[in-house]
């Protein structure tokens, strides 16, 4: 999740500064680059959004999902432990009865 969003972040950072710089001189952040490079680094840039957005969908999912598991897992655990204790209680009065 977090590598998606570091993905995001530079994504969108690749973008303002292109974006920001193009005013008619084909320079980025100081360097002098060419039409294809320029293109070349918008095309990086959308991807890197698309698969950052992607990998913080995909870690939200399974946080979510492991959030489920430990709670329908501690809801179990605790209605075995009552199971339990009313199993020992029984035991325990049916002794008493039968002495």
């Amino acid at each position: 999740m977090v590598l998606g969003l570091i993905l995001i972040a530079l994504g969108a950072l690749a973008i303002i500064a292109a974006v920001g710089t193009v005013d008619g001189s084909t320079e980025l952040l100081g360097v002098g680059i060419g039409d294809l490079t320029l293109f070349l680094i918008g095309v990086g840039s959308g991807v890197a959004l698309l698969l950052g957005f992607s990998l913080t969908k995909w870690g939200t999912k399974r946080s979510l999902r492991h959030r489920r598991e430990s709670k329908r897992l501690g809801e179990l655990s605790e209605k075995l432990d009552r199971q339990e204790a009313e199993r020992r209680e029984e035991d325990g009065n049916g002794a008493e009865r039968s002495f």
